[in-house]
């Protein structure tokens, strides 16, 4: 993969993802941020190329889409934290 200057998201967790997110860092003695940059990263790489599949992997997730319309909304207002603050 090419190399590309790194680029800052903020990601929205509801509170039983923030909390077990919380309880993993605290067990491996990482910040909360740091644990969940390489668990996004660990699940990019493994995620398939192909945007068909990934419809599909969402599809399979239980309230998958109305958490995505949540999150926007939430971007939208400003609701959101940022990975550092975590």
């Amino acid at each position: 993969m090419a190399s590309t200057p790194a680029r800052r998201l903020n990601v929205t967790l509801d509170g039983e993802h923030a909390a077990k997110l919380a309880l993993m860092a605290e067990r491996a003695q990482v910040a909360e941020g740091t644990l969940a940059r390489s668990l996004l990263s660990a699940a990019i790489d493994a995620a398939p190329p192909e945007p068909r599949e990934v419809i599909e992997i969402l599809d399979g997730i239980p309230g998958a889409w109305d958490r995505i319309a949540l999150g926007v909304e939430q971007a939208r207002q400003g609701q959101t934290i940022e990975l550092d603050d975590l």
